[in-house]
């Protein structure tokens, strides 16, 4: 199975980092960040998740993207599979869907490691 590299970051923060497959999760999925309640919390905390998780189109997502790294580690040159989604900040979306693409693809049994780039920068004033 695969080895799969999955990188979570906002893309007000710096470019994004080089990756196989880059996702943007700025424009078509609920942002937390418009909540009061949920602006100052992280994916680390359940309310973000649900917002996230609980947004129409996103499991659709999960499950493309985990079809198209399958379909990347199956090329001729299959190594590390990099993905790359961001958000804005970081620290909502982004780093959600990480560890929900995370979760899908250890249940098929790759080997998936999930790095957040900027889940513990300060929340981008906007």
């Amino acid at each position: 199975m695969a080895v799969v590299e999955i990188v979570s970051f906002g893309y007000l923060h710096d470019a994004p980092p080089a990756a196989h497959l880059t996702i943007d999760l700025r424009h078509h999925f609920r942002d937390p960040h418009v909540s009061p309640e949920l602006r100052y919390m992280t994916a680390e905390d359940e309310p973000v998740r649900a917002a996230v998780l609980g947004t129409a189109g996103i499991t659709a997502l999960v499950e493309a993207t985990a079809t198209a790294v399958v379909a990347f580690a199956s090329g001729p040159s299959a190594g590390t599979v990099t993905v790359a989604d961001g958000c804005a900040g970081g620290r909502h979306r982004a780093p959600t869907f990480a560890h929900a693409l995370a979760e899908r693809l250890s249940a098929a049994g790759h080997d998936v490691t999930v790095s957040h780039r900027d889940l513990d920068k300060p929340v981008v004033q906007r």
